[in-house]
């Protein structure tokens, strides 16, 4: 009996211990915000964006045209050029991950656990696409998943743009198509950055929303349901 309390106590210390560290993690790697970004000054005109979480991926949900008017004030041709190729839809769902894994695994239900361990364990990161899609629907009627609203200052929603922008990779100039998205109007293209444990597709997403000047804590957002907390936590954003 004594054996297996001291066996529990160490468990329990072993597990307070992990606590600790992590948070202090997630503290020491916690983004600030920008005020003079986020959130939009009461009366100020904004761009309402949409968080797609599903269950181990997540996105973004930008309005069409305000993204094409922000990429044409940056000049951003590759943004411009994508834009345009989705111009019936009011809204375009964008997404970053694992070239393999993104393209081979739509759902849940499809995980292979090989492609994730070699997505996430390559060293030196594995090459990434971008994936877009036309959405003609109300929000909620993204597949499978769970929609966070924000509201960003249009200095804001100008930054993120620009930084999407530059997730596209160019050839003369030109965002370069990698074959048919998963569902609905879409379409896969090459992407800049390298997927790896360090640099998921969640993280891709805070960033974004780093650059309009939403706190965030990387940490916290390796996952998607982590993503929406944090987006609830630090920046006051919730689901509906």
């Amino acid at each position: 009996m004594r054996r297996v309390l001291h066996l529990a106590r160490r468990a329990a210390a072993a597990l307070l211990s992990l606590a600790v560290v992590l948070v202090a993690a997630a503290w020491l790697t916690a983004r600030p915000g920008d005020p003079g970004l986020y959130p939009p000054p009461p009366g100020e005109a904004a761009v309402t964006v949409r968080v797609v979480a599903g269950a181990w991926h997540s996105g973004l949900l930008l309005p069409r045209d305000d993204l094409a008017r922000a990429a044409a004030e940056a000049g951003a041709g590759a943004l411009i050029a994508v834009t345009e190729r989705f111009h019936a839809y009011p809204a375009l769902e964008i997404g970053w991950g694992d070239a393999g894994f993104y393209r081979a695994v739509p759902t849940i239900d499809a995980l292979d656990w090989r492609l994730a361990l070699r997505a996430l364990f390559t060293p030196g990161g594995r090459p990434a696409v971008l994936h877009v899609v036309g959405v003609a629907a109300e929000p909620g009627a993204v597949p499978e998943a769970g929609i966070v609203t924000v509201r960003l200052s249009r200095a804001g929603f100008r930054r993120l743009a620009a930084a999407l922008a530059r997730s596209f990779a160019t050839r003369d100039g030109h965002p370069v198509e990698a074959g048919p998205g998963l569902y609905g109007p879409s379409l896969f293209y090459l992407a800049e950055g390298r997927f790896s444990l360090v640099a998921v597709c969640n993280h891709w997403s805070a960033g974004l929303l780093a650059e309009a000047g939403l706190p965030v804590t990387p940490l916290l957002d390796t996952l998607p349901q982590g993503l929406v907390l944090d987006l609830a936590w630090r920046a006051g954003a919730h689901a509906p």
